[in-house]
């Protein structure tokens, strides 16, 4: 144990109350295990490391009213912790310096600095200052506030669901969840904030706070990043790095990875506002078969449980008059590999069936007399579940555990924000025994919602992986199989260039599944087949394919023609052959917290970062190795858009191009057809054949393309593979192959292996090798035999077969 003395003399904001802030100072100081405690008469500070380079940071004063904590992956943390203070300093290398100025509580690679007078704290990363307090901490009577310097170079990526531009720096930005109901190009305010941020100088910091709040982004003062809530939790997170993909790992491995959803989510999923009978759902698939388009999911929104929009939701069954034999509906699906999931909503009217049993339960949020409070919204007079009681709990999971029964394979919550949520409504918190008001808690309502859907599924269901997909979260939701949506957008062509926006923002802070309604929610005057069109090939590189909208228009491509089915079936198909590759991007985003969807800036060297590369919302990295550069206006026949450095090539034509400032603006024609992807130089990409639903897919079969570049020298790809839907990869039942390339100028040595870490192949793998400009090889040798190649002079493709047994395999091009 380590004691020091320290003064810390108060900051008080103009409306904070003397002796809610630490008032008088610290009188001593002790390291426990992999934290630190301040501590003094008015209170005490922790901070703790979770890793050596992320830091959970937590002002505790006395009579101030402090919430649970949501941000932190606390089942995993409670693990580490179990290995006692002796092994988190050696695991950390933690150490404590103290001098006359304060304290140095540092992890080797990272460094917090406690400076006595005035009061502060500073994060410092391999010796680099990243972040550091301003005034630090202010309480009031009834807020929570933290203020921090900004740098005058720095750009923020911020704030969760938003279009306002990449760079979210001198705005203010509200931290509620809000539905905005038919968004178009800006939105200030939409179903998902986060409140935090990731900053160009590389690093994430997230505050621990539910409440109703705000962030101030250099808005009212140019430097300073200011946070606001109406109570809460005065805690934070900061993680640092040096290199973006670091940072992300970071801040995933404390605040919970993405579990990896059943393989089928990353197929063509069947959605619309809404089914409205057996009869029609079934119409619907069979026109997907007969017209041969890939389907992995249908999605049944609110008329499953009843004929109108209003008057029937809380019923939570199905309406027999139009759903006759639901279940045998749902068995039939599934015989054909096609996944079946229904919407629910946390609202039970009044006029259900089911309020009546809930009230008595108390499930519900209450009102000030301790009674289930009741009010109006769009869909009828309502209560809404307490997601947060035993109580709410307790009656709301039998209702999907009557789906899981019914052979539903997937949970769709919506409303979740929730939508309407009186301030005047109280919730009782179950861990910690603390009723809260609506706005203390608002922001992370369907974040619960979502823990308890995926705690249940998982105890229930051993051998499935759940899908829950919901429009309302918190930081964190990740680690509960959270796949969030953009909202109701609207069929704009605006709407469609800011869907790219979204899913980067929310990929940087952990949400890496984020998608939107493929073609736009909301119904337009009339159908632009153009735009439908290009929304959906966008939809192809990004992580879930769900067309969805209002029914006046029906979302559906196998509905519009054959022109228009025709091109979204060669979508689906780029999709569907790319599933080696996206599944190992799936796995990827569960081991290290790495998004799908990329920023250019996220896969550049620091060296190749410019200033324009953080604002980038044209194009986007689909993974490692694809760039893609959505369309996102109408008659568009060219793109000019600034490759980054390395040679490129057309995914689709194979035609070749220069990035960096020496290739200058690349001109990239552009038809119908296709949109721009562009691959880069010494990327492998292993393919599937073409298949219409993912149960066709073992992995046994592959096709492998490299795009050779001598220019890289060595470049690899490690190859994810499992079943695709049990939960076994978490025991470590799963393939990896290493895929490499050495290149030369005309020489190439390409090597095919399983990684250390792979279960032994249960079959013998049939792959086929397609090597994009290459040289014309005059010999390729497979362990001193000399083989048969097949060469293309005109597009320069090389292709050989293969079999792969485990066994390492070399191949020499010369």
């Amino acid at each position: 144990m380590l004691c020091c003395a320290l003064f810390m003399p108060v900051a008080l904001s103009a409306d904070a109350t003397p002796g809610q802030a630490f008032a008088s100072g610290w009188q001593s100081y002790q390291q426990q295990g992999n934290s630190l405690i301040l501590s003094s008469p008015q209170g005490k500070v922790s901070l703790e490391y979770i890793s050596r380079d992320s830091i959970y940071v937590h002002y505790q004063a006395k009579g101030v009213k402090q919430l649970p904590g949501y941000l932190l992956d606390e089942k995993r943390l409670d693990e580490k912790r179990q290995i006692g203070s002796k092994g988190a300093e050696q695991e950390f290398n933690l150490s404590v310096k103290a001098t006359d100025k304060g304290l140095t509580f540092s992890s080797g690679t990272s460094a917090v600095v406690v400076q006595k007078s005035p009061f502060k704290l500073s994060f410092f990363h391999q010796g680099q200052l990243k972040l550091e307090e301003e005034l630090g901490y202010l309480a009031g009577e009834n807020s929570q506030e933290f203020r921090f310097k900004l740098s005058p170079r720095e750009k923020l990526f911020a704030g969760g669901e938003r279009v306002l531009g990449m760079d979210r720096r001198g705005f203010n930005l509200p931290l509620y969840n809000k539905a905005d109901y038919a968004y178009e190009g800006r939105s200030e305010q939409m179903n998902y904030s986060l409140p935090g941020l990731m900053s160009s100088d590389k690093y994430i910091l997230m505050f621990d706070n539910t409440a109703r709040g705000s962030l101030d982004l250099g808005a009212a003062e140019k430097d300073v990043l200011h946070f606001a809530a109406g109570g809460g939790r005065s805690a934070y997170l900061v993680a640092m790095s040096d290199s973006f993909s670091g940072l992300t790992e970071h801040y995933t491995y404390a605040s919970g990875r993405q579990p990896m959803p059943p393989i089928w989510a990353l197929g063509n999923i069947a959605s619309r506002f809404g089914y409205r009978s057996e009869v029609q759902a079934r119409e619907v698939v069979a026109e997907y078969r007969k017209q041969q388009m890939p389907l992995d999911a249908i999605i049944f929104d609110l008329y499953w449980f009843g004929p109108d929009i209003k008057g029937h939701m809380g019923n939570l069954d199905w309406d027999r008059n139009t759903f006759p034999t639901a279940e045998q509906m749902v068995k039939d699906f599934d015989d054909m590999g096609i996944k079946t999931i229904l919407i629910s909503e946390p609202f039970v009217l009044t006029t259900s069936k089911n309020w009546q049993s809930g009230a008595e339960a108390g499930a519900f949020s209450l009102d000030e007399q301790g009674k289930a409070r009741t009010f109006d919204f769009y869909f009828g007079h309502t209560s809404l579940v307490d997601i947060f009681s035993a109580a709410g709990q307790n009656w709301f999971w039998p209702f999907y555990q009557k789906q899981l029964d019914w052979g539903i394979a997937g949970f769709w919550g919506d409303l979740g924000e929730p939508e309407v949520h009186p301030a005047d409504s109280y919730h009782f918190i179950q861990e910690s025994g603390q009723k809260a008001s609506a706005d203390e808690i608002h922001n992370v309502y369907g974040h619960e919602w979502a823990k308890l859907l995926f705690n249940n599924f998982n105890r229930v269901s051993k051998d499935q992986r759940p899908f829950i997909m919901m429009r309302s979260g918190f930081a964190g939701s990740q680690r509960y199989g959270m796949i969030p949506w953009t909202g109701d957008v609207s069929r704009t062509w605006s709407a469609l260039k800011a869907q790219v926006e979204l899913s980067l923002q929310m990929g940087l802070l952990g949400l890496g599944y984020t998608h939107s309604d493929l073609g736009g929610f909301v119904a337009s005057e009339s159908f632009d087949s153009e735009l439908y069109l290009r929304w959906l090939q966008y939809g192809a590189f990004q992580p879930v394919f769900r067309p969805h909208a209002q029914d006046e228009q029906l979302p559906e491509p196998v509905f519009h023609g054959e022109e228009v089915a025709a091109r979204v079936k060669a979508a689906l198909s780029w999709r569907y052959q790319l599933l080696p590759y996206n599944y190992t991007l799936v796995y990827e985003n569960h081991s290290k917290g790495t998004p799908l969807m990329r920023p250019v800036f996220f896969e550049a060297g620091d060296k190749a970062i410019s200033d324009k590369m953080f604002l980038d919302t044209q194009g986007y990295y689909w993974g490692p190795n694809l760039l893609v550069l959505p369309v996102t206006e109408p008659g568009v026949t060219a793109l000019d858009y600034q490759l980054p450095a390395g040679n490129w090539f057309d995914y689709f034509t194979g035609k070749a191009y220069s990035g960096g400032q020496k290739g200058g603006k690349q001109t990239i024609p552009v038809d119908l057809d296709t949109i721009p992807v562009l691959v880069k130089g010494g990327a492998i990409i292993p393919h599937a054949p073409d298949m219409q639903n993912t149960r066709e897919y073992s992995g046994d079969e592959l096709i492998v393309h490299y795009w050779f570049d001598a220019s890289v020298g060595e470049s690899g790809f490690q190859l994810y593979q499992d079943d695709g839907l049990s939960r076994d990869y978490q025991q470590g039942d799963y393939t990896k192959l290493d895929l490499t390339a050495k290149a030369a100028d005309q020489q190439l040595n390409f090597t095919i292996a399983l990684a250390g870490d792979s279960k032994a192949l249960s079959a013998d793998k049939q792959l086929t090798l397609v090597v994009h400009n290459a040289p014309h090889f005059k010999e390729v040798y497979l362990a001193g035999k000399r083989l048969n190649t097949s060469y293309d002079q005109n597009s320069r493709q090389l292709k050989l077969a293969l079999t792969f047994d485990g066994k390492p395999l070399t191949l020499s091009f010369r």
